[in-house]
């Protein structure tokens, strides 16, 4: 029967620990994750706004010379990313399944232009930047017409300092309910040994000594709980790598050991904090109130 009983009891505690290491896992991956987020959003935001195209045609009596030389200028140009010429051969091919195959026999000439296709740098990605660009190409007189998106590089720039906010509140936000979290966690998990508490300070024990091995044991609960959020944090960062490779987010370990190193002290601090003030609060209590 004791036997039994102390089967019971072991069961109890080991559910108990699960409990709270499932809950650090759960809330730390989630608060890490956003972490990631919030650490990498400008390279998001920028590979966003690197792709957005820059069309500029030229005019039929653009000599290859003309066109070779606004080649260099591009490449010399320190607001470009990157670019490619087309010419009216491979523009035709390449809007063939829009217009249609025979267009060229129909109309009987090519009326598509030689362009070049050109991806700004995110800093230049601005109304009043993209437009001073603008304006310097159309200076070239054989420069028929300078095309991009205006209303969403204006919808881009005014909703990524929204975002940005937002992401500020957002994670503020889980901070506060993490440490919550994990907070009742453990003190749920000490509640059911609230009588052993009782006890051992029945007997004699001072509180610090009493606390001590709660503490510990606490700390190990919430390292491996930490441990157990970067490792789910690790495929994560490499899967979202593997989907966005332009962004170069998997050779950012700068960024990603930032973000598991703060995942490793949430963790620690906030089982330290909470089954200090936790153990406390039972040591406190008189003999009556632990029922």
């Amino acid at each position: 029967m004791a036997l039994s009983f102390e089967q019971y009891q072991r069961r109890r505690l080991i559910s108990s620990y699960f409990s709270v290491v499932f809950s650090i896992f759960l809330v730390l991956f989630l608060l890490g994750a956003l972490g990631l987020f919030v650490i990498n959003s400008e390279k998001i935001s920028n590979d966003f706004k690197e792709n957005i195209p820059m069309n500029v045609y030229f005019k039929d009596e653009a000599s290859d010379t003309i066109l070779k030389a606004f080649d260099t200028e591009l490449k010399n140009s320190k607001f470009v990313r990157s670019y490619e010429f087309v010419d009216k051969e491979k523009a035709a091919k390449n809007n063939e399944d829009i217009v249609g195959k025979d267009f060229k026999e129909f109309l009987g000439f090519n009326p598509l232009q030689n362009s070049f296709d050109i991806h700004l740098k995110a800093d230049y990605v601005t109304s009043a930047e993209i437009r001073k660009i603008e304006m310097e190409i159309k200076r070239n007189p054989l420069v028929s017409d300078v095309i991009y998106p205006k209303e969403l590089v204006d919808l881009v720039n005014e909703n990524v300092a929204k975002i940005s906010v937002w992401i500020l509140a957002i994670s503020s936000v889980l901070a506060i309910i993490a440490m919550l979290l994990i907070n009742s966690s453990i003190r749920i998990s000490i509640y059911s040994q609230r009588f052993t508490i009782k006890t051992m300070q029945l007997v004699g024990a001072t509180k610090s000594f009493i606390r001590k091995p709660f503490i510990i044991r606490s700390i190990v609960l919430g390292l491996i709980g930490s441990v157990l959020a970067i490792i789910a944090l690790t495929f994560v960062w490499l899967y979202v790598d593997g989907l966005f490779p332009t962004l170069g987010i998997a050779k950012d370990f700068v960024s990603f050991g930032i973000v598991a190193l703060g995942v490793l002290a949430v963790g620690t601090i906030i089982t330290w904090i909470s089954t200090y003030f936790a153990t406390t609060r039972f040591l406190n209590l008189r003999t009556d109130d632990l029922y």
